[in-house]
């Protein structure tokens, strides 16, 4: 009796090692990247402050208007990281 491991659909695909030294000193290390990475952190902060998050909680703070600077309580919310990484960045009027 053949092994269920032995089938032909079952080849594993080799993992890409990343360089993260790398990315950061092509992306992430830049000061726009740096600055922007500030915002979202303090829009994070923000609503740890007044209560509507919480350190763990698998959430994501959505900016509801898409300018990551605008970090007014009326323009965030908590999201599941899901919902708010699918959402399309492009279309500003779709419901979700």
């Amino acid at each position: 009796m053949p092994l269920l491991n032995n089938l032909a659909g079952s080849k594993k695909k080799q993992k890409k090692n990343r360089n993260y030294k790398r990315e950061y000193k092509i992306y992430h290390g830049k000061p726009e990247q740096i600055k922007r990475r500030a915002q979202r952190n303090a829009a994070r902060r923000k609503m740890v402050k007044v209560g509507r998050a919480r350190k763990g909680d698998g959430m994501d703070v959505n900016h509801k208007s898409y300018n990551t600077a605008n970090n007014a309580l009326g323009n965030l919310e908590m999201m599941t990281k899901s919902k708010n990484r699918s959402r399309n960045r492009h279309s500003p009027n779709k419901k979700y």
